[in-house]
C-alpha cells in the first residue's frame, strides 16, 4: 500500500489477522506521511519479493499494489523537484513508460512453476468516476 493513511494500514493488518492469512501475507505499508521516495521504491521491492516467492519458491503469487494514484502523484513530485518538462497535467513524459516498467513484471517464466498476478488499484480525485 502506499500513500495510505494510518487508518488504511491498520485496516489491512487487521483484515489479514482476523481472516487468518497474515502468516501467508508479505505486506508492503508506505505511509501518506513517509518520504516520497519511499513510495517510488515500494512496488519494485513488492515485486523483486514476488518474483523471488514465484520464480525461485515456485508459489503463485498476488501483489495487490494501491494506490498507484499516489505512486504517479509521487513521480510528479520528484520531476517536478528535478525542475523535468513536465507532461499532461504536469505528470512526468516518462510515466507511462515508468508505469509498463512496473505492470510488465506480471506473468509467468518458461520453465518455472510460479506466477505472478497485479491489481493496481487507482483512486480517482474527488471519487469522480465519469
Amino acid at each position: 500500500a502506499m500513500g495510505v493513511n494510518m487508518e488504511v494500514a491498520r485496516f489491512f493488518k487487521t483484515d489479514f489477522e482476523q481472516n487468518g492469512s497474515m502468516e501467508r501475507v508479505v505486506l508492503f505499508l508506505n505511509l501518506a506521511n513517509d518520504p516520497t521516495i519511499e513510495r517510488i521504491i515500494t512496488p519494485r521491492l513488492a515485486l523483486t519479493t514476488a518474483e523471488y516467492l514465484a520464480y525461485e519458491k515456485e508459489l503463485h503469487v498476488l501483489v495487490i499494489m494501491t494506490d498507484m494514484s499516489a505512486y504517479a502523484d509521487s513521480l510528479r513530485e520528484v520531476s517536478a523537484a528535478r525542475e523535468e518538462v513536465p507532461g499532461r497535467r504536469s505528470y512526468p513524459g516518462y510515466l507511462y513508460t515508468d508505469l509498463s516498467t512496473i505492470y510488465e513484471r506480471a506473468g509467468r517464466v518458461h520453465g518455472k512453476n510460479g506466477s505472478i498476478t497485479q491489481i493496481p488499484i487507482l483512486s480517482m480525485p474527488n471519487d469522480d468516476i465519469t
